[in-house]
Order: C-alpha cells, then sequence, then structure tokens
C-alpha cells in the first residue's frame, strides 16, 4: 500500500536507546520490540517515545471534555456491551439542552474541545446534530470531535459544514477477517471504515482512529500491520487501548474461538498497550495519543499516567451527566462511572501537574495535520 505521507521524526535517538530511527522501523522490528518482555530493554523504548513525544508535541497534555449522548447503536458489534443485541441495556438519548450544559462545564474547566461519542445510533439525526454543532460554535471557542460510527457521506460533510472539526472512527484492528467476525455490517451494507477515513480527510476534519489491543483472534502479526498503517493513512490522532471484555457479549462469552496459533494471541495488557502506545509515538511523531479511559481501567492507580509517560499528550475527562455514565457500559467498571464531572476534572489535572506535565491551553489541534496541510 502506497504511503499517503511521512512525517520525519525531529527527535534524535540517543545512543543508549533504540539502534534504529524510529522513521524507519520496519515490521520485523516492531514484533521483536511486541515480543520485548526485558525490563531494561523496555526502559529505552519509554525513554525513547517520551522524548520523540517532547521534542514534537511538548509538555502540553490537551483536555477533551467526552461527552457519551447516546447509547442506542444500530450495530451487532461481538465485543460492545451497548450492541442492539443486548436487551438489557436501558437506553438513552441526551437532550440538546443537557449536551449545552456539558459544554458550559468544558468551558468552565478551561478545555479547548468537547467530544460528543454515541453508538451508530441513526436518531441523531443530520439536522438535529447540526443544529447542536452551531450551538456550541456559537456559544464557545471549543473543537467539536465527533465519534458516532459510520454514518452516510452526506451526514458527515453536513455536520462538518456546520462547523465539525474533527471525527474519530477506530478500524479496531487491521485484520479483514477478523473485523468482520467483531463488527457485523449492517444489513445489505458493507464496511469499509478505511474508505470513510480517506473520505473523513478529503471533507477537511482532522482524522482520528484506532485500535484494540488483544481482540481475541488478534496475532502479534496483526498489530504490526495496525501500527503500520496508522503511519501509512496519516492518521492525526491515534487512541489505543485494551481490549477488556463484557460478559453479556458474544466475545466476552466464547474468547477461545477462532485463536491464532499457541504464542500468536497478544495479551490486552496494560504492558502490551503502552507497548503499542510508545511504537505508535516513535513512528508517528506528531500525531495527538490519548492516554485512555480503558488503560486508565485496567490500572485505575497509574494506568493513565503510564500512558502519557510513554507517548500520550490527551486525556479525555467525562463530562457526561452521572445518570448515563454507567449507562454506556461498552466495557464493564470503567474508570470514572462513579465520578460527577468536577471530581474527575479535579482528580486528572492534579495527576498531570504532579507528573510535572502541564494543562494544555487551547484547542490542541494536531501538529501532524497542521504540517500536512502548511
Amino acid at each position: 500500500m502506497r504511503l499517503l505521507y511521512t512525517q520525519k521524526c525531529n527527535a534524535r535517538c540517543h545512543s543508549e536507546s533504540l539502534e534504529y530511527p524510529g522513521e524507519q522501523m520496519n515490521k520485523d522490528q516492531i514484533l521483536e520490540w511486541l515480543k520485548i518482555d526485558d525490563q531494561e530493554e523496555l526502559e529505552k523504548l519509554w525513554r525513547q517515545s517520551n522524548e520523540i513525544r517532547r521534542a514534537n508535541v511538548g509538555e502540553e497534555v490537551h483536555l477533551r471534555g467526552l461527552i457519551e449522548v447516546s447509547n442506542y447503536c444500530a450495530r451487532d458489534c461481538g465485543y460492545c456491551g451497548i450492541r442492539v443485541g443486548n436487551q438489557d441495556v436501558c437506553r438513552y438519548r441526551m437532550s440538546a439542552d443537557e449536551i449545552m450544559d456539558c459544554v458550559r462545564m468544558a468551558v468552565n474547566f478551561e478545555y479547548g474541545s468537547v467530544v460528543l461519542q454515541a453508538g451508530e445510533d441513526y436518531g441523531i439525526t443530520r439536522d438535529w446534530l447540526c443544529d447542536i454543532i452551531a450551538r456550541i460554535k456559537h456559544t464557545s471557542n471549543l473543537a467539536i470531535t465527533l465519534s458516532l460510527g459510520e454514518r452516510a457521506e452526506g451526514d458527515l460533510a453536513a455536520w462538518r459544514q456546520a462547523g465539525a472539526d474533527r471525527y474519530l472512527l477506530r478500524f479496531e484492528t487491521s485484520n479483514r477477517e477478523l473485523y468482520d467476525r467483531i463488527h457485523p455490517p449492517l444489513p445489505g451494507g458493507v464496511s469499509d471504515r478505511f474508505e470513510i477515513l480517506r473520505s473523513l480527510r478529503e471533507m477537511g476534519y482532522e482524522v482520528g482512529s484506532g485500535i484494540m489491543v488483544g481482540i481475541p483472534g488478534q496475532s502479534y502479526d496483526d498489530l504490526a500491520n495496525d501500527i503500520l498503517l496508522f503511519k501509512e493513512y496519516d492518521i492525526d490522532m491515534i487512541g489505543i487501548g485494551p481490549y477488556i471484555p463484557h460478559p453479556g457479549t458474544p466475545l466476552g462469552m466464547a474468547a477461545d474461538q477462532h485463536l491464532p496459533p499457541a504464542g500468536e494471541q497478544v495479551p490486552g495488557t496494560e504492558l502490551m498497550t503502552c507497548k503499542v502506545v510508545a511504537l505508535t509515538r516513535i513512528l508517528c511523531p506528531l500525531i495527538n495519543i490519548p492516554s485512555t479511559t480503558a488503560l486508565a481501567t485496567i490500572n485505575r492507580a497509574e494506568g493513565r499516567a503510564h500512558g502519557l509517560s510513554r507517548g500520550a499528550n490527551i486525556v479525555m475527562p467525562n463530562l457526561t451527566p452521572k445518570k448515563y455514565r454507567e449507562l454506556y457500559e461498552i466495557y464493564p467498571a470503567k474508570a470514572s462511572c462513579n465520578e460527577n464531572a468536577d471530581e474527575s476534572n479535579s482528580r486528572i489535572k492534579h495527576g498531570i501537574i504532579a507528573m510535572g506535565r502541564i494543562i494544555g491551553a487551547g484547542r490542541g489541534d494536531s501538529a501532524n495535520k497542521k504540517t500536512r496541510t502548511a
């Protein structure tokens, strides 16, 4: 596949760190790092990714207020707790006024952007969301990220025209067979998320994507291909989180089916997730990488800090009203479910400052997109 764009890394490798510059790392070298467990060697990886993060996107950690606007979903994905086939979910869809209340909190907390996230909910209509986007733009300087699944091109174009700045659509895995197994298409439809990502870029969106680490059936070879695709498709923001099983899903109930050969199944651990974060930062120096809620969920004490110290520069505090948080259960026991927005905001900011990092000011636009369009 043709490389759309290759960004040269500004940071130079220290002699005690990696033996090759990140932009020249090939698949065999990525595979080697994914399988290394030696602590001294891994410290080199953490140090290199942190140096490259500092040199290219700085010490700022930008905060993006997450608003989980709806847990309705038309899809029946095999890993997701809010899939349409889960009859035990209490469904909700936030009102426009409830969303605007969250937006006002984001402004008061001095965040640079908000993320409107939902299942693939066709009750979120084109015009309804255009109105909300216009209201946010009229009352604030916030950047707006949408994460609403695979929507029609007309919807995506209208939301961009209304003022949406970014769109997040995770491709989850580059293994097509595995993707089709965990992401059944809608009746009569075919899913091509890479084509949608291309369309989003052409519309002028800042494009985000990402993967799960440790999906049952995901091999090390698959994961190395995923990391290389981040660079090939020139993604502006990459979300990387561990697979966390949900007991009410087909994948959660039958994880031992369709596994790769012995020793090739990727573990959904904090360590493996941090390796992918670090390698992604090294290959794609200018992108935005969040330290995800899923990472904070599997290690509540240090998961988010580990992500930030190994290449990440974004955190998404949850602004969703507390009464809805537990209902947006993609996976169980999600971090911050028992907090309100004030508590989440305070805890996250204190944690960032305690690391010696800086709370980011402004929108936190991707340096990768700025460089590409300059």
